[in-house]
Order: C-alpha cells, then structure tokens, then sequence
C-alpha cells in the first residue's frame, strides 16, 4: 500500500526522510442507528438509486431530549432505572445517573409505525424498542441535555423480479435514526411571517396525517418564498383559501381572550405538540381551544398568533405580512403556553410525567489525577 506524501504550498509534493508520510486521521463522526446496528454516520453508504431518494417514498419524524431541570420544589424525582437503559456503548452494570428527558418518544414512534403502514414502508421494531434505541443512541453521542433526533423510514431498493418504476410494493425497506444536540432554534420573542402563494397540498393528494418526506417540497418552496420577502416563515392556506398551517408548525389565533386553531380538516398534520398544547391550555390555564376553520383575515384581526411543533416548540408570531400581530409582542396567552409547554417537558408538570421517557447515562469511574 502506498502513501500520499504532504503538498506543499506550491502544489508540489514533499517527503520528509526523518518522518514517512502519514495521512491525517479522520475526526469520528457521531454514531447513528442504521439497519439494525448503530455504526459511525461518517461509515454508511447508500448508494445513488436511492427509491427514497428518487420518489420522496419516506417517512420521518423529529422527536426532542430535554435536559433535567436544576434542584426545586417541582424538579421530578427520576424514577430508577430497570436495568435496561443503564448500560453504555458496550454494557455491563455500570452505576447510572439521570440524563435527559425524551418527550413524546412513543407517541412519535406510534405516528411513524402508522406512516410506515400508508407507504408499506416494513419497520421491524416495536414502538418500545425504538424508544430504547433512541436512548442508546444519545448515550453513545453523550447528548445529555437537549438534543434532537430524526428517525428516517423510506424506500430503498427494487426486490428482484420488481420491474422498473415508481411503486410502494416490491421495494425494500432502510431505517436511520440520528441524534444532534439542539436547543431552541427559534426566537423565543416572536418572528416574522408571510402567507405563501404556494397552497397547502390536500389530504385527497397526499395524505396529511403522514409525514411524508416528499411532500415537504411543498413546504420548502413556502418557506423559500418567504425568505425571499424577508419574513422568517411563512403561512400556508388550504386548497379553499383558509389557514392550515405554518410551513412545519400548528397555528394558532387568539382574539378577545378566544383562542382557536385549524380544525383536522383544514389539511393540517395533527401535530403532537398541537395536542399537547390544547390540553395544557385547559388543564393548566382553564382556557378552551375552538378547532375550527380559520380564515386568512382573522390573521390580521387577531391579538396573538403562536406557532407550536416538536422543531420550534412554542413561538410567537410578531408580524404577518408587514403587519404587526397586536402590539407587536408575545402576548399573555403565548407566555403562558410556552411556561406550561416548558414545564412539562421538563417533567414539572405531574399530570404529563407519562409523556416524559427518562433516559439514564452510565457514571464514569473516578480518575486518579495524583502526580
């Protein structure tokens, strides 16, 4: 085997009789979970005739870790550990201390199993196994705090004797789960939006319950549109010219004290968060959310607008389309939603302790630094 030796500054190669030529030793790069193993994303390869790739035949979801809130009267106490999440990369029955939060893993990993079932999409593991899957994973990468992860279920590669074309059936089938760290992305004091000329793709074209990998090209060019006015997102209407969604969040308008949200027939995805939120709102703060259709105008009307999803959490909308939203600023009911959605993921709220999947990282042992 040879070695390429270094370059110099003029293009030159050089050798150094002192020292051979090494190459550099390549960073490692963090470990996902890929057809049944977790291995370093820097060592998958799927080749370019990608089904997935080529079709948008894919599904997905993005779920959040939350770290542990700091010592208080309403820190949860972290329930111990069965045995099962304590053991890191390689086991064994190292002590293990609390870690992060998953909020919603199963609920998440319900809705892809039931996306997986719409493209027949075959994802050999239960809803429980994922979960578990998901917390090794971020104890490998040592996410322990706030972190994202994206499971990818899609379309991989013809069965022999499947004959050419676009088809669900006769296709394989590939799983990856990543990990990232990610706090929030979005101001949490409001941006700005626009509603988009491009239209809300119809549950009679594509089915909206599903989150489809290829019908997010509907939303990238909704949000390119709006990028290029200047606005931080941008509002999607329906095919009947209503408000259904916000390019990857619910909506919602709120306006002398009445709050509403599109109802599920208005070609929304029947976001997770969504749910969670419209519970909150009338468990915790005694108000009632009206879904409901929801017309381009009252956008204009309203007093708050607030987006809500697992990417951007709770965030305020300040302006849409160049006008102020009320007066400009988040207001009491949107403070109010992002509190209560904070404390429950962060297991502060008792009521939703059953949506909190505790994840548990192993201790390392103490290093004797005496000289």
């Amino acid at each position: 085997m040879t070695t390429s030796s270094p370059t110099s500054s003029t293009g030159t190669h050089t050798t150094s009789p002192e020292s051979p030529a090494t190459a550099p030793v390549p960073p490692k790069t963090p470990w996902i979970f890929h057809q049944g193993e977790f291995i370093r994303a820097g060592d998958l390869y799927m080749g370019p005739g990608l089904q997935g790739l080529h079709y948008g035949t894919g599904v997905f979801e993005g779920i959040r870790s939350y770290a542990l809130p700091g010592p208080g009267p309403d820190a949860p106490s972290v329930p111990p550990s069965d045995g099962a999440e304590s053991s890191g990369p390689a086991g064994g029955d190292e002590p293990a201390a609390p870690g992060p939060y998953l909020f919603q893993a199963a609920e998440h990993y319900a809705r892809l199993h039931r996306s997986c079932r719409l493209m027949r999409l075959d994802l050999p593991h239960s809803v429980p196994e994922l979960v578990e899957i998901t917390a090794e994973l971020l104890r490998r990468n040592g996410l322990n705090g706030n972190a994202y992860i994206r499971p990818v279920v899609h379309k991989l590669a013809l069965q022999p004797g499947t004959p050419f074309g676009v088809r669900l059936s006769g296709v394989s089938t590939a799983l990856t789960i990543m990990a990232m760290p990610m706090g929030a992305y979005v101001s949490r004091d409001g941006i700005t939006c626009g509603v988009s000329s491009w239209r809300r793709i119809p549950d009679s074209s594509l089915p909206v319950n599903a989150k489809v990998t290829g019908g997010y090209a509907n939303n990238a060019l909704a949000v390119d549109e709006a990028s290029a006015a200047g606005y931080d997102d941008a509002i999607m209407l329906n095919q009947r010219g209503e408000v259904a969604e916000a390019s990857t969040a619910n909506l919602f308008v709120v306006r002398d004290g009445q709050i509403a949200t599109p109802h599920l027939g208005s070609d929304i995805l029947p976001g997770l968060t969504r749910a969670v939120v419209i519970d909150l709102l009338a468990s915790e703060g005694g108000l009632r959310t009206a879904e409901r259709s929801v017309l381009r105008s009252e956008l204009h009307m309203a007093d708050e607008v607030f987006l809500t999803g697992t990417g951007c959490q709770v965030v305020p909308v300040v302006t849409i389309d160049g006008r102020r939203v009320g007066d400009g600023l988040p207001g009491p009911t949107t403070r109010l939603v992002q509190e209560l959605h904070h404390r429950a993921v962060s297991g502060q709220l008792p009521a939703y302790r059953h949506l909190n999947h505790p994840v548990t990282f192993p201790i390392a042992p103490a290093t004797d630094t005496r000289p």
